[in-house]
């Protein structure tokens, strides 16, 4: 009995291990896949034009309330003259206008 319960477990383990092997290169593949696509949806937003829920989408770390910031000091004050006019937005710090700066346009 013990030598059945010793093949039993291997062919169990050797069950597992192929499935892993089988499944494993897929879930890498789309995890490439994800990466990739965000890469390629790096486009640029113009803070000037864009809607807040076009900016909200396109900015990282910038969210439906900080979206709206930026369209209300824009309508207040006039077009953004320089990216780095966006520091003058409350919620928007530099670290926000750094990892943002590769997708915003005038």
């Amino acid at each position: 009995m013990k030598s059945f319960s010793r093949s039993l477990s291997h062919f169990f383990l050797a069950f597992v291990l192929a499935s892993f092997a089988s499944v494993a290169p897929a879930v890498f593949a789309a995890d490439q896949s994800s990466s990739v696509q965000k890469e390629a949806a790096d486009i640029k937003v113009n803070i000037n034009t864009a809607s807040a829920d076009a900016l909200a989408e396109i900015l990282n770390g910038v969210g439906p309330a900080k979206a709206a910031a930026i369209v209300a000091y824009r309508d207040e004050h006039g077009p953004f003259t320089s990216v780095d006019d966006l520091i003058k937005v409350k919620g928007i710090g530099p670290a926000t206008l750094e990892k943002n700066r590769h997708l915003i346009s005038l």
